[in-house]
């Protein structure tokens, strides 16, 4: 007992011969020193890909999915996709579901064998937003972290306003997906659900040849034989919001 009792006091005198000197200001910057190596950790830990979206090595079997080439799409009951042409080449540039009031717009682009492109992207969609006189947060989301994003827009009857999105993407083995929310899906969990799904279960095709990075992995036109019957399919634009400030596009 007497070398327990022995050792506590040492404890104490060294205790009392160690000055005090962390201010309160020097215990907050250490705290706020610690929250941003935490938030930096999260940023630094990439996509979650746990449960998808897959890439082609990984989902090989074709069985109830539409089709796009670069893209394949798991049908859902109600579910409408609508996909965008580029008018000066006529090739399919994204791919947009629909379910109710809610939308999520697709496109996967090849990235660097060796590092991710999200962290880069997020940097430029802030910046441009901010320079459209719009803003977007950097938040934590169910594919790692995502901007949510309030951006301006002009309405049919041209006034002007401002439209919500949520930017999401997801690094993947040689590609990079990029998914926007829009409507319901941007703020109502429960809306988003359902999209956040079917990303979940989309195929990225990357292809084995060469690519520049952010370059657009090829799309086409589904055949109407594999569609199954779940999928609306419309070739028409689907604009959540207007082509100026909606600061997707990657190059």
């Amino acid at each position: 007992m007497g070398l327990f009792r022995r050792r506590g006091r040492d404890a104490e005198a060294e205790a009392e011969a160690e000055p005090d000197d962390l201010s309160t200001d020097d215990v907050a910057e250490a705290e706020e020193e610690a929250e941003d190596d935490d938030l930096e950790e999260e940023a630094e830990a990439g996509s979650d890909r746990s449960d998808g979206p897959w890439d082609a090595a990984e989902r090989p079997d074709r069985e109830g999915y539409v089709d796009l080439g670069g893209l394949r799409l798991h049908g859902r009951e109600g579910m409408e996709l609508r996909l965008e042409l580029d008018e000066s080449t006529g090739a399919v540039s994204s791919a947009t579901i629909q379910l109710g009031n809610s939308a999520v717009q697709l496109q996967a682009f090849a990235a660097p064998r060796s590092e991710g492109l999200w962290r880069e992207i997020r940097e430029e969609i802030q910046e441009g937003i901010s320079r459209q006189g719009g803003h977007a947060d950097e938040v934590p989301g169910p594919f790692g972290r995502e901007l949510i994003a309030r951006i301006p827009a002009r309405s049919p009857d041209g006034r002007t306003g401002h439209t919500a999105a949520r930017f999401v993407g997801v690094d993947g083995p040689r590609w990079f997906l990029r998914a926007v929310f829009s409507g319901e899906a941007v703020h109502r969990p429960e809306a988003a659900e359902v999209l956040e799904a079917v990303v979940r279960d989309l195929v990225i095709v990357r292809g084995a040849e060469a690519m520049a990075p952010r370059e657009l992995l090829p799309l086409r036109l589904p055949d109407a034989a594999d569609q199954p019957a779940a999928v609306e399919e419309s070739q028409d634009e689907l604009r959540p919001f207007e082509r100026g400030p909606e600061i997707t596009e990657v190059r």
